[in-house]
């Protein structure tokens, strides 16, 4: 089952999430689609689609926290802030004829 993962990282500038990004090698296994915006009081959200929780599971616990570290140092601000979500129905935006 498809896993959507929504996480207030506990850093604030899309830069730091660049650089995060860069440190992780390439898409993580599992990962379908990234969505990286601001909220309108100034923090991020990063909005990650899984093929399982047990990818964005694996993928927190192996390679998000060395990530972090290397690119901005262990523990910038605390931890993130995470809330998972089993998809029970999936819709794609279809194309207007």
């Amino acid at each position: 089952m498809q896993w959507i993962m929504v996480a207030t990282p506990s850093f604030a500038s899309l830069e730091q999430v660049d650089a995060v990004i860069a440190q992780l090698g390439g898409p993580p296994e599992g990962m379908e689609a990234r969505y990286i915006g601001t909220t309108g009081e100034g923090g991020l959200r990063v909005v990650s689609l899984w093929e399982s929780k047990a990818h964005a599971d694996r993928f927190i616990a192996e390679k998000l926290g060395p990530a972090v570290a290397r690119a901005l140092g262990p523990e910038p601000n605390g931890a993130s802030e995470l809330i998972g979500i089993d998809v029970a129905r999936s819709y794609v935006r279809q194309p207007v004829a």
